[in-house]
């Protein structure tokens, strides 16, 4: 697959560490960094203005589609980052939703002569996909100069295909979190967990007192691999967790199982999870966010796994995140607790010089505190103001994620070719929504999946 992204090999507790003390909502530390050339408001202030810290250039005229996958509140919040390229440019912009299989979506429109100019690419691997293929135009000088000066080394290389840059990391995420009802964990007596034995013990105690404890959204296959790498990560380590995501290790190993009947210890309980098996992998995920957090302490669920995107969903329900809703990380099931991050990437398909403004934006601070604003939305950006970010739980989410440097494991599904890790109905996303009916399994699972990986990743 390319790998570019050698991830550091350093102890890896410290950005769980940074992150546990951040959700304590201890506001010291989460507002001293300053947007790079702009005089920033102080910590829990707001401001509508947007401040200039790069120059753009005048596209009056000119037309750009752009295409990603996101819907509902994330593609209102892309929408507005858009719009303030247009409005600084003049340039018509169109946005295009994908759907899921952003890579038979693009193929599609290259066959058929018309890509869009700027796609937003959910995993690495469909990345060096599009590059082996030809399709990726280089970043220009202006979208690279603005790159290296507000990205660490390793989302630069996540961005690139045989050492040259082509992606700009605009919108990422932690994705080890757990929110919860704070109403019904109070109702029942629960307290936040630390490890995986104590969240499944306090998940028992929310299902006796008569709430499903937590909510899955198996009808998106990637909340379900999400649920794995965490366990695995956690579990088997980083080591073996970089073996895997490469494929030098098969998907029957000894840790594959380990892994898998972990999660089957959620899983395989249907009174833990909301609407039981049959339920959750009908529930699509902005679904399993809501309904954790729609009717308080009489809401359908006390927790909802998934990153600090899930927060847009929350604030649709009316929930004060921080009150309503709070968040830990997510447990640990070996010695640490895992940190898996994962981003969409702005590539250009279609060069111009439009299209190579909007990637320019997108690396910039200004880019980055439009939608930071709203919510729903992590920066990768190391000199965007914390304030941008409209509450102490997101300030302090970024300000974790921002100071681990290039201390992280990716996303292992959006690493993987797109067919294996990156596709509904096939490959992981299939066989771990298989899992999810039938969570005892283990070994059919682990079969399967080898079989999926190891054609996905010899083809």
């Amino acid at each position: 697959m390319g790998r570019s992204l050698r991830r550091t090999r350093r102890a890896r507790g410290a950005l769980a560490l940074a992150v546990a003390a951040a959700l304590a909502l201890t506001a010291a530390g989460c507002s001293d960094e300053k947007d790079d050339g702009a005089a920033g408001p102080g910590a829990g202030s707001s401001s509508d203005a947007v401040p200039r810290t790069v120059e753009l250039p005048q596209l009056k005229g000119q037309k750009l589609k752009v295409t990603a996958v996101w819907t509902g509140a994330e593609q209102k919040g892309f929408t507005k980052v858009l719009d303030e390229f247009s409005r600084r440019t003049g340039a018509q912009v169109a946005f295009v939703p994908s759907g899921d299989d952003m890579s038979s979506f693009v193929g599609s429109k290259v066959a058929g002569g018309d890509p869009p100019d700027v796609a937003m690419l959910q995993q690495p691997g469909v990345l060096q996909e599009f590059g082996r293929k030809g399709w990726l135009k280089p970043l220009g000088s202006e979208a690279t100069a603005q790159l290296n000066k507000n990205f660490t080394q390793g989302w630069q290389d996540l961005g690139s295909f045989e050492g040259k840059r082509y992606g700009v990391y605009f919108k990422v995420s932690n994705k080890s979190l757990i929110w919860y009802n704070t109403a019904v964990f109070d109702a029942a007596g629960a307290k936040e967990p630390k490890t995986w034995a104590e969240f499944l013990r306090a998940a028992q105690l929310i299902a006796d007192y008569g709430i499903s404890p937590v909510s899955v959204a198996g009808a998106d296959g990637w909340t379900l691999t999400d649920w794995f790498e965490n366990i695995y990560l956690s579990q088997a380590g980083p080591e073996k967790y970089d073996q895997l995501a490469r494929h030098r290790i098969k998907w029957t190993d000894p840790s594959v199982k380990d892994a898998l009947t972990s999660l089957g210890q959620l899983f395989g309980k249907k009174e833990l999870l909301a609407d039981g098996n049959d339920g959750a992998v009908q529930t699509p995920f902005p679904a399993s966010v809501t309904q954790t957090f729609i009717g308080g302490e009489e809401a359908k669920a006390a927790m909802v796994f998934e990153g600090d995107f899930a927060a847009a969903n929350i604030i649709s329900t009316k929930a004060a995140i921080g009150k309503d809703a709070k968040v830990f990380p997510f447990p640990a099931v070996g010695a640490r607790p895992p940190v898996v991050t994962g981003g969409d990437v702005g590539v250009v398909l279609k060069d111009s010089r439009a299209a190579q403004a909007l990637l320019t934006f997108l690396s910039s601070t200004d880019a980055a505190r439009v939608w930071a604003k709203e919510g729903g939305f992590l920066s990768a950006n190391k000199n965007l103001d914390l304030a941008a970010y409209p509450n102490d739980v997101l300030r302090s989410i970024a300000g974790a994620l921002v100071s681990a440097g290039d201390d992280f494991r990716f996303d292992m599904s959006d690493l993987a070719p797109a067919s294996f890790g990156g596709k509904p109905g096939q490959g992981e996303w299939k066989r771990l929504q298989d899992f999810l009916k039938n969570p005892g399994d283990v070994a059919g699972t682990q079969r399967k999946l080898e079989s999926d990986a190891a054609e996905a990743f010899t083809s």
